[in-house]
């Protein structure tokens, strides 16, 4: 019994530590399939993933970055990490949205479009080749990620979605608080096989405050 009350003590403390916020995107864009890199969409109200209906280059793929390290105690231990966004009116057929780990820091210019054609690239942006227009470069055409995804979510009609905590992106997170330095973000990857499917998520330009992305963490501090 001793043991048992001891515990359900401990325990009682260790979730009495728990806290959770909400933290906001530092920088978002798509990456949109061109091989010159001239298209971007830094500044713009949303960001797409997938496929347009364009016969070539019709690939876009979204970056989103939230800066972890500035938002949790240098010695949060990270519990769960939930990314929630909104998707915009656009394509409705359901299709798998996939998280992935980004490996290479990357700009978010001042080049601005609403649609899914993208605006002229301006210094800084993140381009299907570039990592900052016009003089740095992804090691490869698309950007620069770890292959095995850290989550999936299937998105269809327009509405908030939630890629819930997985493993791995709690050792993204975990690893982002640990070395700064290694944060780029994760890149969003959608159904490339299958033409017009792109879906548009609010970027944090949204007009409506409410519909930006968001991370939520839940961390816990040691109790020493």
């Amino acid at each position: 019994m001793r043991i048992a009350i001891g515990l359900l003590l401990l325990f009682s403390a260790v979730s009495a530590k728990a806290e959770t916020v909400f933290v906001e995107a530092g920088r978002d864009t798509t990456l949109i399939e061109e091989p010159a890199g001239a298209l971007a969409n830094g500044s713009g109200p949303v960001f797409f993933v997938g496929r347009t209906n364009q016969r070539q280059n019709s690939v876009r793929r979204g970056l989103i970055y939230f800066d972890v390290a500035a938002a949790l105690p240098e010695r949060a231990r990270v519990e769960s990490a939930r990314l929630t966004l909104h998707m915009s009116p656009s394509n409705v057929a359901p299709h798998p949205i996939e998280l992935h780990r980004l490996l290479a820091a990357w700009g978010e210019g001042a080049s601005s479009a609403s649609g899914g054609s993208g605006d002229v690239s301006a210094p800084g942006d993140a381009t299907w080749i570039h990592t900052f227009f016009s003089d740095a470069f992804w090691v490869k055409p698309g950007g620069h990620f770890v292959v095995r995804a850290s989550s999936s979510r299937e998105v269809s009609t327009p509405a908030f979605y939630t890629w819930e905590s997985t493993h791995k992106m709690v050792a993204d997170v975990r690893l982002w608080l640990a070395a700064p330095e290694l944060n780029f973000g994760w890149i969003l990857l959608g159904d490339e096989t299958t033409p017009q499917n792109v879906k548009s998520f609010a970027s944090r330009e949204a007009p409506d405050p409410s519909l930006r992305p968001i991370l939520e963490l839940t961390y816990s501090l040691p109790t020493e």
